[in-house]
Formats: C-alpha cells, sequence, structure tokens
C-alpha cells in the first residue's frame, strides 16, 4: 500500500488527536451523544489508517476496546459511538483516495 502524503497524515492525525482530546471522558458521559459520537468518529479513523497500512505511523494511537464499548450497543450514546466510527472510517477512506477493503 502507498504511503500517504505526510502533509495529509499530519492533518488526518491532528484531528484524531483533537477529538481524542476533547472526548477523553466520554466513557463517563453516558448520555452525552455528541461526545460518543465524536469519539467513535476518531476510532474509525484509526481503523482506517491501520488498514491503510498506517499503523507505524500512527504511533500509540491505538483503536478504542471493542469489547468494552459493546455493552453499550442498546444505548442511544453507544448507537452514537457506533455511527460515528463507520462515518470516520468512511470518511478517511474518502479523503485518502482509497475503498475500504
Amino acid at each position: 500500500m502507498a504511503e500517504l502524503p505526510d502533509a495529509l497524515l499530519s492533518q488526518l492525525l491532528d484531528l484524531v488527536d483533537s477529538l481524542r482530546i476533547e472526548t477523553a471522558d466520554f466513557a463517563e458521559q453516558a448520555g452525552d451523544q455528541q461526545r460518543w459520537y465524536n469519539r467513535g468518529y476518531a476510532n474509525g479513523m484509526v481503523l482506517a489508517l491501520r488498514q491503510l497500512g498506517q499503523a507505524r505511523r500512527l504511533g500509540d494511537r491505538l483503536p478504542d476496546d471493542a469489547e468494552l464499548l459493546q455493552r453499550y450497543d442498546s444505548m442511544p450514546w453507544g448507537k452514537a459511538y457506533w455511527h460515528g466510527q463507520s462515518t470516520g472510517s468512511r470518511e478517511t477512506y474518502e479523503i485518502t483516495g482509497n475503498h475500504p477493503p
């Protein structure tokens, strides 16, 4: 897989970092669907970048623990998280000009 341009990857990682800082306490904010969506969006970006062969360049940015999050699947904020993750992943592929596997 081709390397992404440094400028593009830098912008994507800045967004991941910003969203993760803003949502660091998302797990304690049950009911704050926007916070959960934003955290999911950042996680979707991380997952997509890993699939695009950028794991080395992600550094210590690891995906959230899906097993821990599954207990919230039926809750509105859990659904917001998974929707955010799906959107973040899809839009990362679009921005980088790639297609999901």
